[in-house]
This record gives C-alpha cells, structure tokens and sequence, in this order.
C-alpha cells in the first residue's frame, strides 16, 4: 500500500479510529527511538535553553499560569 493510499484509508476512519491509529503509530515509532537521530538544530535550541535556565533569565509558567495562557 502506497502512503497516499493510507492516507486516503485514513482519512475515511472516524475520529476515533484515527487517534487509535496514530496512539498505534506512536507507540510503534517509540519502541524503535535509538534508530532515529535528532536534528542537529535541536540540540543548538536545547544547548540555548539550559544556558538561559542557568543563567537565571528564563521565566517559568505555573501549571495553573500555562492552562491560563492556553485558553485566551
């Protein structure tokens, strides 16, 4: 079956059936994770992050300050 054949096939499940599908998808990619390699960019955006958590510029939400955020 060719990806756009799937993506068709998918595309006539219901909503449902699409999350079931993609928790499946998800945890079949997961149990393989060692065969990907991350981006090189991402390490650069992690390295920049912990450097400003360190350095004390970062500002952190709360739970209840980030749900705030989320639903404006």
């Amino acid at each position: 079956m060719s990806v756009l054949e799937l993506k068709e096939e998918v595309s006539r499940l219901s909503k449902a059936e699409q999350l079931q599908t993609m928790e499946w998808l998800w945890a079949s990619l997961s149990k393989k994770a060692e065969e990907f390699e991350s981006p090189a960019w991402l390490g650069e955006v992690l390295a920049a992050r912990k450097a400003k958590a360190d350095s004390g510029e970062a500002q952190f939400l709360s739970i209840h300050q980030l749900k705030e955020r989320l639903r404006r």
